[in-house]
């Protein structure tokens, strides 16, 4: 089969696998739709959109020049894309806390009056 990157081909569902589903596009022709590109939003089972044996069509995304692998999609035709639902971002301790890791620029005059008391003391006891 003579195929090429943006091609949009009917092929039939060979087999499910957690990352995928492999598709036959002839008889010596077989591609993979990655989990990710069988439908937008997510996808927890991919037994519960595709059936072995179901015809699809896809859209050739990739074709790996050294292994000849080509890799599918069927969520690029889809029509309308599912939007996710926006996630609040939550917080492990209250934001509006002053707590928690100082910059850099802030802790290091502290760290060198530390580092700078330390070895003065070392030195005193050295002399003594």
């Amino acid at each position: 089969m003579d195929c090429k990157i943006g091609d949009i081909v009917d092929g039939h569902v060979t087999g499910i696998q957690p990352y995928g589903a492999f598709v036959s596009l002839d008889e010596e022709t077989q591609g993979l739709i990655h989990v990710s590109e069988i439908q937008s939003g997510y996808t927890k089972n991919i037994q519960d959109v595709l059936k072995i044996g179901e015809k699809v069509q896809v859209q050739i995304i990739d074709i790996d020049e050294y292994s000849q692998k080509i890799s599918l999609s069927r969520r690029t035709l889809e029509g309308q894309f599912i939007q996710t639902g926006i996630r609040k971002k939550r917080y492990f301790t209250n934001k509006y806390k002053k707590i928690g890791f100082t910059t850099i620029k802030e802790a290091l005059p502290c760290w060198v009056k530390e580092a700078m008391d330390a070895l003065l003391e070392n030195k005193s006891r050295k002399i003594q």
